[in-house]
């Protein structure tokens, strides 16, 4: 089961989080795997508790992408895997959104990974598989998240094309849609520690399973549909959430 066995995987943003976790269950179903993140120090402490190559790549830099492409073709020639996962989260009421933060969160959410799959694409084996990371904000339309969930349903609109456009080369292309998950993310947004547990004490109240998911929980996921398990399925979203996405009022 999940067999990738001699499949060459590239994870973004596989510094940390969900990333980090499937880029190490890829290497433990027998792929060859490559991460990439902004941050040399993380991507190199990553690299290396991994033991996968690293390659520092910021992805609102199209020049980045098309570096970080070269150096994966030259040493590989080509992939069969491409998770894309880099992404941020910035939240804010409508009417408070700055033009940074929107600039942010979709250059990395939409137009890095619009581009990183764009400039990868004649590198990807026929039958090879591409896996984006979503979110369930892009339905729920949870209060604060206007800028983060548009991004995500762009990127959903986006998989759905690729998905009929890259059939005829049989590359499958899905999304999958986590909901609360425990990831450095949410530690990135600049509320204070007393927000970010009164947010999440209120979130976990309201899935219905009563947990936030954890990065492996996702990772199993995005590995199968990597794998050759998943060769009959292209072009779905898939939500992991703890069935909150469909009780969104529960209590």
């Amino acid at each position: 089961m999940n067999d990738l066995t001699g499949k060459i995987a590239v994870v973004t943003g596989g510094n940390s989080g969900i990333g980090y976790a499937t880029a190490q269950y890829f290497k433990e179903a027998g792929a060859n795997v490559v991460i990439t993140g902004r941050s040399a120090d993380r991507v190199a402490t990553a690299a290396a508790g991994l033991g996968v190559k690293g390659i520092v790549a910021d992805v609102t830099d199209l020049s980045a992408i098309d570096s970080l492409v070269a150096q994966v073709k030259n040493e590989f020639g080509k992939i069969d895997v491409l998770f894309v996962n880099a992404g941020v989260f910035n939240p804010a009421p409508v009417g408070q959104i700055s033009e940074e933060m929107f600039d942010m969160q979709m250059g990395i959410n939409f137009k890095g990974a619009v581009f990183t799959t764009e400039k990868f694409l004649p590198f990807i084996n026929d039958g090879g598989s591409i896996i984006n990371l979503s979110s369930i904000n892009a339905y729920t339309g949870m209060p604060n998240t206007a800028i983060y969930a548009a991004s995500k349903a762009a990127l959903n609109a986006y998989t759905r094309t690729a998905s009929t456009e890259l059939a005829p080369r049989k590359i499958r292309v899905n999304s999958v849609n986590p909901g609360p998950t425990y990831t450095p993310i949410f530690g990135k947004t600049g509320m204070a520690e007393d927000q970010l547990n009164e947010f999440a004490g209120a979130m976990q109240n309201r899935i219905p399973l009563k947990r936030f998911g954890q990065p492996e929980d996702i990772a199993k996921l995005v590995t199968f549909l990597a794998s050759d398990d998943a060769s009959f399925i292209t072009g779905g979203e898939y939500n992991i959430d703890g069935g909150i996405n469909i009780n969104p009022i529960l209590s």
